[in-house]
């Protein structure tokens, strides 16, 4: 029988629950436990689809097709476990689905209400989710006292009555602030949180407590006094300089050893010497690069999380510190190139709306004309694939009917049908909603042979992780492939784009998918390996040698 273990949060928003949520999971899982984790969303969106990122951070895609809360990204990258829609329910999913129920007549002609209906949909989604595994982590997003958040709170107290104490566990992260002026850390914060959930019936067995320095014995005696929760389970969360540190933390103070006792499970020791490896290959920098990342949404590091991540582990795999330059595209438009006179790599992510591109376009030429490697994704590959139309294909205005309707050669387009990973065929239109109506979720790429991407690969066919509506124009493609483009990756039918390149240039890439949704540190995504590669053959090719440098 699975066992829960729901991770609240309290004081303020931000603390990290999925980073310590994930971090745990990835030491149960090390001591031979099945882990998942799932995520409780209280906003009412159905799903944070079409969510500014400004908002709400990055859009996660999982295998399935479901667009999701960035937490799932985290999940993925600490443990094996592969996420899915069941795995992110929000509070819109939730009434959507009671509502309809309702409409058809399924309560039998009763008062619905909260509770009980809303908390059984609640528990038997996360019941759901949890199926097939030993260890069901559950955060709940948000933070005590939110009004939001009240119902999700309710469904997994009720829980725990259901199953019991031995098969239930609660953790309770909160921030215990220092005070410079004073030299002290203060536990008020985290004394008055768990007074705030222990008043709707939730006494937390663990406290994870966030804080810039570890707690002194003193501090976790006073937190175990005021809140009933033994001194052993006051575990101390430091600031640490990587993520990925925090399974090893965690684990060092007997976190694990405290679940399993409550659970009354005797298994084998952790081991941990992948993030071991992990950390220590972070700490051995042998080169640096620079990449440039050209993006609507760059002022707000969340809303490239994955992106950001994947990045940092290419530079684990090649012993790189890979330092990125944030540049908003219309600073190209307005201010000229420099800004890019002296970056090792261009990289253009994806995303949605007319604004920017034509500061994207203009650093997909200049990556272009100055064989600076180039990497595409997902709109990068499209501005790429516009940039060289028009500049290489005698295509004036070329352009993406997302962005110009009237545009005289629309190299990318609108496609209304196509099949998916299950055989099934999908349609749209300019007309459909806009939430959940994107090719989503994992699809075949096929890669033609002795090509750049085939070789990236070492495989013939791959399966990567979609989210657009758009698609390169086919028409117009025969234009673009005799000025020398080369497709060298189509969907499994063979009917759409997936990757181009150039041959003729050092390293330009670009892929309608998203690969940093598969990437994870003790498994870095290839593409990203070669980009990095290529981005620190471009800068020992332009800096001088020593050699030269001793003669200056």
């Amino acid at each position: 029988m699975t066992r829960y273990i729901f991770v609240t949060g309290g004081v303020v928003s931000s603390l990290g629950k999925g980073i310590a949520a994930a971090s745990l999971a990835a030491i149960l899982e090390s001591r031979g436990l099945s882990v998942t984790l799932i995520k409780l969303d209280p906003y009412i969106n159905v799903d944070p689809g079409t969510m500014s990122p400004f908002q709400h951070g990055e859009v996660f895609v999982t295998e399935d097709g479901a667009e999701t809360d960035l937490d799932l990204g985290h999940y993925e990258r600490f443990v094996h476990a592969t996420m899915a829609t069941k795995n992110n329910v929000t509070t819109g999913r939730v009434y959507q689905s009671v509502i309809q129920k309702e409409r058809q007549g399924e309560y039998l002609g009763a008062t619905v209400q909260v509770i009980p209906h809303i908390t059984d949909e609640i528990k038997s989604r996360i019941m759901a989710g949890a199926q097939g595994h030993d260890i069901a982590m559950v955060e709940i997003g948000g933070t005590i006292g939110d009004i939001e958040s009240l119902p999700f709170l309710e469904a997994i107290r009720q829980l725990r009555l259901t199953l019991g104490a031995s098969h239930t566990l609660f953790m309770h992260l909160t921030l215990v602030p220092y005070l410079p002026v004073s030299g002290e850390i203060k536990t008020k914060p985290t004394q008055h949180s768990v007074k705030e959930l222990r008043s709707i019936g939730i006494q937390p067995d663990i406290l994870v407590c966030r804080s810039a320095e570890p707690l002194p014995k003193s501090a976790r005696q006073k937190m175990s006094l005021f809140t009933s929760v033994e001194e052993k389970a006051v575990i101390s969360s430091i600031d640490a300089s990587s993520i990925y540190q925090i399974p090893q933390l965690l684990q060092a103070q007997g976190l694990d050893d405290i679940v399993l006792e409550k659970f009354g499970l005797k298994l084998n020791e952790a081991n941990l010497s992948d993030w071991a490896k992990v950390v220590q290959r972070q700490r051995q920098v042998e080169h640096k690069v620079t990449v440039a990342m050209v993006g609507k949404y760059v002022n707000l590091a969340d809303a490239y999380k994955s992106l950001n991540e994947a990045l940092v582990h290419a530079g684990i795999e090649t012993a790189t510190q890979v330092n990125i330059l944030a540049i908003a595209p219309e600073q190209l438009e307005t201010q000229g190139v420099a800004s890019l006179a002296h970056v090792d790599a261009i990289l253009i992510p994806g995303g949605f709306g007319e604004r920017g591109i034509e500061g994207k376009i203009v650093a997909a030429h200049y990556a272009r004309e100055h064989n600076i490697p180039y990497l595409g994704i997902c709109l990068g590959m499209q501005i790429a694939v516009i940039e060289y139309a028009r500049n290489r294909a005698n295509m004036l205005h070329a352009n993406s009917t997302e962005f110009d309707q009237d545009t005289p050669y629309p190299v990318v387009g609108l496609v209304t049908e196509w099949l998916t990973q299950s055989g099934t065929v999908e349609q749209r239109a300019s007309t459909s909603q806009l939430g959940g109506s994107m090719r989503l979720g994992s699809q075949a790429c096929q890669l033609k042979p002795n090509t750049l991407a085939a070789q990236i690969y070492a495989q013939s066919m791959v399966m990567e992780r979609h989210r657009h509506r758009y698609e390169v124009n086919n028409v117009l493609l025969p234009s673009l492939l005799t000025t020398g483009l080369v497709v060298s990756g189509t969907s499994a039918d063979g009917n759409l784009v997936e990757i181009i390149e150039l041959p003729g240039h050092r390293w330009f890439v670009g892929c309608q998918f998203h690969p940093e949704f598969r990437s994870k540190p003790r498994h870095p995504h290839p593409l990203f390996i070669h980009f990095v590669q290529a981005a620190l053959a471009y800068r020992e090719s332009t800096q001088p040698s020593i050699e030269q440098v001793a003669s200056i």
